[in-house]
């Protein structure tokens, strides 16, 4: 956790996830635990070291537990803390504005439209 916030709450939530991996990361694992290989996956384009340092200071801020399991190759597993659970209504507001303004953008979305809820899914 940090020894030091900010006063205003909305700086402090995005002291805590104020990149787009992390809140990618959230987004995944709110579907439940997830191992590295997997989380990078669905991620996408996200780099093994950009993803190992996010999933380490969200580690850090208590968002994320990392399980270790003594095997041969090792296997590692992150899930959510209840803490990290609580932004679900957070990742679930910006869905919804996201689609609010995907419907009325002139913009083409050359994506698809993924559920906070339910990772990897298709609206």
């Amino acid at each position: 956790m940090r020894n030091k916030l900010v006063g205003c709450p909305v700086e402090t939530t995005l002291l805590l996830i104020n990149d787009r991996w992390k809140i990618l990361i959230l987004r995944e694992l709110l579907g439940g635990t997830k191992r590295f290989g997997e989380l990078r996956k669905a991620i996408g384009t996200v780099s093994p070291k950009v993803l190992t340092s996010h999933l380490r200071s969200m580690e850090e801020d208590g968002l994320v537990d990392r399980e270790i399991f003594a095997e041969v190759p090792p296997r590692v597993e992150y899930t959510l803390t209840e803490l990290g659970e609580s932004l679900k209504p957070v990742l679930d507001a910006m869905k919804d504005w996201g689609i609010n303004y995907q419907e009325k953008s002139t913009v083409e979305v050359d994506h698809p439209k993924v559920d906070a809820v339910q990772p990897n899914s298709h609206s």
